[in-house]
């Protein structure tokens, strides 16, 4: 292990709910001490590689709890190298991805070649969530928990055999684990029955419009209510993924700290940017699984943030080749790329004034660590990885094609205009992007989750 020394000077580090002038200096994979001021002690930095960070931000890396990476089995639309790039480029350091790949991670055999595919290829540190099946419940009890962030079940539309709707087995699901179960709460009957009702009035060439009418707030709120019910029953620690709704946000609470709390929620950046009257604008390229909602919905899940009623933002990062994308509400792939831009596009809101920075670090950084158990990362503190982001806020850009690093090649933020920049990313106090550049020697680390 590198015991290589780099002090990071004279940034302003924003960092547990404070903006200060400061100093940061790595040793090898840690953060060996943190200098507040502009004063420094010569004897500590004797020979390390200085970074002069003045007029930037230096920031505790993002830790994106929701990505869909394609690897294995849909690499044409994105894989764990080309992502992992992307994230990095914008200040992503460490990622969870979720299970719907092909092969399915349901049986741990497909989790063990996720994990030694990404340390061959990751450049961001990397976990991966184990898929709940009707049929693979004995397979629960054999997973090592400090090495993953939890149990993903489809309680909506999912692909294969992983959408959950036997009753007995969630119950067993819910009551026999002590993992944290994340779910995407889409009820499908009621999906089903809004599809029917408009394909009979419309036919079914429909536009991307119909899409929230059909993923409605209805279907979003029934599934979340019947899995908030049942895990309030059983003491499971459960997460909601992805929610979209108002509604949805009287399922949850911030009357203890995240610590404490048994049921948590995140917000996406999708449904925090747009609103349904973006479609006419941008068409297919926003639709998500959920659906994005209305302005409504989108006031409350940001005030829903800044109350700490929701927990985290994530991405739901998923790639899909433009062609996929293409058709109507009822053909068109759900999903798209936003791990490159997650970070800026949540810094340019605290830049609208809709949150502070420090609040974006706190829902990016801190808590995704917290609310997982993460060991010694998401904070700047001496003595835990040097998972770091400087930001120049001062550097506008245009996102476009040629600074886009999805292998999808495509992004719903082309021509949006960011009022700041990642200049670089250290990932366990390496560094592996600066100045648009990767550094593809950088070995990530497989994340670990505290009991």
């Amino acid at each position: 292990m590198s015991n290589k020394k780099t002090l990071i000077k004279n940034a302003l580090i924003i960092n547990e709910g404070r903006s200060f002038l400061g100093s940061v200096l790595i040793s090898g994979q840690y953060i060996e001490q943190i200098y507040e001021g502009s004063e420094l002690p010569m004897e500590d930095i004797h020979g390390a590689e200085i970074i002069d960070a003045t007029g930037k931000w230096l920031l505790p890396g993002a830790i994106d709890d929701q990505v869909h990476f394609r690897e294995p089995g849909l690499t044409r639309k994105g894989d764990i190298a080309s992502e992992s790039r992307a994230a990095v480029a914008g200040g992503v350091t460490s990622f969870m991805d979720m299970p719907n790949t092909n092969p399915q991670t349901t049986t741990l055999d497909a989790l063990e070649w996720k994990y030694q595919r990404a340390a061959e290829t990751s450049v961001a540190n990397y976990s991966f969530f184990f898929g709940g099946t009707n049929d693979n419940y004995n397979e629960i009890h054999l997973l090592d928990r400090t090495r993953i962030p939890g149990l993903k079940l489809f309680l909506g539309s999912s692909t294969g055999n992983m959408l959950v709707d036997n009753k007995d087995t969630l119950q067993r699901f819910f009551s026999e684990t002590d993992l944290l179960i994340a779910v995407h709460a889409e009820k499908e009957s009621i999906i089903q029955r809004n599809k029917e009702h408009f394909v009979r009035l419309y036919g079914e060439d429909l536009d991307v419009s119909f899409h929230p009418k059909i993923r409605s707030e209805e279907a979003c709120y029934a599934s979340s209510a019947e899995a908030v019910e049942l895990a309030s029953s059983l003491g499971t620690r459960l997460h909601l993924l992805h929610l979209s709704t108002a509604k949805e946000l009287s399922l949850l609470s911030n009357h203890q700290p995240l610590r404490e709390k048994k049921i948590t929620g995140e917000a996406c950046v999708h449904f925090l940017w747009f609103t349904d009257e973006d479609y006419a604008t941008y068409g297919n390229k926003i639709k998500w699984n959920p659906a994005i909602k209305t302005m409504s919905d989108r006031t409350a899940l940001r005030d829903a943030l800044n109350n700490d009623i929701l927990d985290i933002v994530a991405t739901d990062h998923a790639p899909h080749l433009w062609t996929e994308k293409e058709g109507t509400c009822l053909t068109a792939a759900s999903g798209g790329p936003m791990v490159q831009h997650s970070l800026v596009a949540m810094l340019e809101l605290a830049h609208q004034g809709i949150f502070t920075r420090e609040k974006v670090i706190e829902k990016m950084a801190h808590h995704p660590a917290e609310l997982f158990r993460i060991d010694r990362r998401g904070y700047i503190r001496p003595g835990y990885y040097a998972d770091l982001v400087l930001v120049d806020p001062q550097q506008s850009w245009t996102v476009s094609k040629d600074n886009l690093l999805y292998k999808c090649g495509w992004s719903p933020l082309e021509g949006q205009v960011f009022h700041n920049s990642v200049w670089k990313t250290f990932i366990n106090g390496s560094l592996v992007y600066t100045d648009g550049k990767i550094n593809d020697k950088v070995h990530a680390m497989s994340l670990e989750f505290c009991l």
